[in-house]
């Protein structure tokens, strides 16, 4: 009885210290012991979870008053990073009206955030392509308003890229085949024209 009320009161004291503190609230999405999802029930015991794939997790309150909690509901925007390749040997020319053509899209859009406007540069050189970074930080926490923006927004560059005749980079790879008197190798380039013809 003793070890049963022990357990109890350090949930008891849990639950205050979570209602005092208040690093979470019923109906915030959360992450706590790599459980993620929306906060259903603060009881006096056990904070209860509704996880992204429809499961329910029950974490005692002495346990949640002592990890560290991310509250995925409670940011101000969504961040999104993205890379896009071209391929190495797009002239300058093409490869500044790639970057262009991206911060013309963002310039101004109503769903960035005033406080932290997006960012656009050509950052590095891969081994078979060059690298324009992106760095978007959408102000709305809605998670599917931010897919459609997103969507609205790949295509959007999609179709400019095509119109400047601007490519993407294709993966691709060296592959080495062997008989008995050498090896040939065969060219990146050639591997991925094998490989879309297939």
């Amino acid at each position: 009885l003793a070890l049963a009320a022990q357990d109890l009161l350090k949930n008891l004291l849990g639950s205050i210290m979570i209602l005092m503190d208040r690093p979470y609230e019923i109906g915030q999405r959360i992450v706590a012991k790599g459980h993620d999802g929306v906060v259903e029930e603060i009881g006096l015991r056990s904070t209860k979870i509704r996880l992204l794939n429809g499961h329910q997790a029950s974490i005692p309150n002495e346990d949640m008053a002592k990890i560290d909690i991310e509250n995925i509901g409670r940011r101000p925007h969504i961040r999104r990073h993205s890379n896009l390749a071209i391929p190495l040997d797009t002239p300058v020319e093409k490869v500044e009206k790639a970057i262009q053509i991206v911060r013309d899209n963002l310039k101004d859009h109503e769903c960035m955030d005033p406080d932290f406007p997006p960012r656009v540069f050509f950052n590095e050189f891969n081994r078979d392509s060059i690298n324009i970074t992106m760095f978007i930080w959408y102000r709305s926490t809605d998670f599917w308003a931010y897919q459609s923006f997103n969507e609205k927004l790949n295509l959007k560059i999609k179709q400019d890229f095509e119109s400047e005749g601007i490519e993407f980079a294709l993966p691709s790879f060296t592959a080495y085949s062997a008989d008995e008197e050498n090896e040939r190798k065969i060219g990146p380039t050639a591997a991925a024209v094998q490989i879309g013809e297939a």
